[in-house]
């Protein structure tokens, strides 16, 4: 019925404990009672009742002529004592905000003239940070974005800030150059997403492993993960650690398929797929299966089908021996960890 201005919502109905609703959301029987108060001057006290939040929130008041009566309160008397409160806090915070400008302004000047004035390093907590540190890095991306973007299937949620994110920078003519792992070819989601923003200079290829997440931005500003759950991440501004990064994309980029082309499906002699010389490069490292999964992007059930049949080519009964007759086999010197032209399996 009446709305506030931040700071939350305005106290609840103490009167009934199972009548609880703010004011800015008055309920049916309130809403009716208020109404017909105004209407008629007054209301009865025993049909409120049902609705004590009128008592409440001092929409009605005791009649001074009858007891049993209520008063309907004007609703631009309420509303202004509703109200006052709020503006009151609404000029305190502005003066607040004057007065932080002000102690600010000296060190302000200082770091203007200062020619170390920029961050090479900075640690972004939280989801928000980062969303907002890279929404703002888009938003002044004129000429070039590079991202790795390791992983199978995209979940919708981020299909879609990806999309919020890459249209702007489409339509101003940023070249885009995208790197995911062989696994999205079989998302249906993620290449609907992809039709969606292959237009312009956008390019993306594929890789059957990547190194983690990576975003470089008119070749000024990248960002990296720096946690496992990736709600730490560094923004880094140094141009040298710019200039490395984007030799590794370079040198990822060279190596990785089209996402329009076919992916090469070859095997080995005795049978062995690029993907499973790949599982096979990782257990040797001592990676777990869940790892193992992540890196190549690929579900845990998938990874364990590929090492299954790696077991099978190979004659393992176990997994110890499966480490020895790997080492053993020389399927290690076919090919490395990441060979673009090992084969696509599905999912």
């Amino acid at each position: 019925m009446f709305r506030t201005l931040g700071g939350g919502d305005l106290p609840q109905s103490t009167t009934n404990p199972t009548h609880h609703h703010p004011v800015t959301e008055m309920c049916a029987e309130g809403t009716r009672l208020y109404a017909a108060a105004l209407s008629a001057g007054r209301v009865a006290r025993g049909e409120v009742k049902n609705a004590p939040c009128l008592l409440e929130f001092a929409l009605l008041r005791p009649d001074p002529d009858d007891a049993n009566q209520l008063r309907a309160v004007p609703p631009s008397v309420a509303l202004a004592q509703r109200l006052h409160p709020i503006e009151r806090e609404i000029q305190d915070r502005r003066r607040t905000a004057v007065d932080l400008t002000d102690a600010f302004e000296p060190f302000l000047a200082l770091s203007a003239q200062s020619p170390a004035n920029t961050h090479a390093i900075t640690v972004l907590e939280g989801l928000d940070q980062i969303n907002a540190a890279i929404d703002l890095a888009t938003a002044e991306c004129h000429t070039e974005a590079l991202t790795v973007q390791p992983g199978g299937a995209r979940p919708t949620f981020s299909l879609s800030q990806s999309l919020e994110r890459a249209s702007p920078m489409i339509d101003r003519g940023v070249k885009i150059r995208t790197l995911y792992q062989h696994t999205v070819r079989h998302s249906q989601g993620t290449l609907a997403y992809v039709d969606r923003i292959s237009t312009g200079k956008v390019e993306i290829r594929t890789l059957e492993e990547l190194i983690e997440r990576l975003m470089i931005f008119d070749r000024t500003v990248a960002f990296i993960p720096a946690s496992h759950d990736r709600r730490v991440a560094l923004e880094l501004r140094h141009p040298g650690l710019i200039e490395y990064l984007i030799k590794v994309f370079e040198q990822l980029w060279r190596r990785a398929v089209p996402l329009n082309d076919k992916v090469t499906y070859t095997h080995s002699p005795d049978g062995i797929s690029g993907v499973q010389r790949t599982i096979a490069h990782l257990l040797i490292e001592g990676h777990v299966d869940e790892a193992i999964a992540r890196r190549l992007g690929m579900n845990v059930r998938t990874c364990r089908a590929h090492i299954a049949k790696l077991a099978t080519a190979l004659g393992s009964g176990s997994r110890a021996q499966l480490g020895y007759l790997i080492a053993e086999s020389g399927i290690l010197h076919d090919s490395g960890p990441g060979d673009a032209e090992g084969p696509l399996e599905p999912r």
